[in-house]
This record gives structure tokens, sequence and C-alpha cells, in this order.
């Protein structure tokens, strides 16, 4: 019997770019998802939804996990607010959450917030061991997501 895996994540980075910058980077969800790690396919779906298909997670040849979730995307170019909401229907992943910004000082400061919740196909007695390395993966992920684009709103 397959389990679920919750994950609730809310990150924060600072950048010397302005709040537009920002902005048009994560509002172009293909260039924003460029910057995330462990993508193996992101589809265009049209009407600005998106499928993510990650790279399995795995121990030696077998396969533990694989991600794919879609999500439709919304940015608001007067309040900088970009979110996402999922799909229904679409893999084994519902994924929500957004971006916002603000500037603090001399600085832009990133706020990333998510909630995603995964099925594992793989029996439920299992959850105690795989889930917190579902999680684990997740995280890591996501910090490398925000230092790629740190790194690329901090070089243009």
């Amino acid at each position: 019997m397959a389990f679920q895996v919750e994950i609730t994540v809310e990150k924060k980075f600072s950048t010397a770019a302005s709040v537009e910058r920002v902005y048009t980077l994560l509002a172009d969800v293909p260039r924003s998802a460029s910057h995330f790690p462990k993508v193996e396919k992101f589809v265009d779906l049209g009407g600005n939804a998106y499928r993510w298909e990650m790279e399995k997670i795995g121990i030696g040849g077998h396969t533990l996990h694989e991600t794919v979730y879609a999500c439709l995307y919304t940015a608001d170019p007067k309040t900088h607010a970009i979110s996402w909401t999922p799909v229904a229907g679409v893999g084994n992943g519902l994924v929500e959450g957004g971006w916002s910004m603000a500037l603090k000082g001399e600085e832009t400061v990133v706020t990333l917030h998510t909630k995603g919740i995964l099925t594992v196909d793989l029996p439920s007695f299992l959850q105690f061991l795989l889930s917190p390395l579902v999680v684990m993966e997740f995280n890591l992920m996501i910090e490398q997501y925000l230092q790629n684009l740190a790194a690329t709103l901090n070089a243009e």
C-alpha cells in the first residue's frame, strides 16, 4: 500500500538585484525552473501550466521514488506576487506555493513558500524509513535551487 509524504518549506535569500529583476526571473517559469536541480523533464502543458518530472531517487539500482507533478502558475506584475497551484490528476504529487519579495535596505529579500504532498508507491511499512529521505532530498534540491537563483541574480 502506498503512503504519502508531506513537505512544507519556507526559505529566504537576499540579493542585490532589484525587486523588478527578481520578479522578471521568477515569473518566467521555464527560466526559473532551469535553475532547479535534478529535473529530468519540464513540460509546457499550455495555459501557464507545467509538468515537472524529477530524477528518480534511488539506492544502487533500485528506484525508491520518482516525483511527477504539474502546477498552474500565476504572476501579478503590479504586486510582484507569483503563485502556483496543483493540477489534479497529473503524476504522484500535489504542489502549491508562491514567491514573495520585499526591498530591505539595499537588498531584495526573496521568500519561497511551498507545500507538497507526494504519494510514494511503496509498501506503507517503509514510510518510517523512506519519508525522511524524501524530505531531505527535496530540501537539498530547494537549497541548491535558491543558491542557483541567487548566483544568477547577483551576476546580472
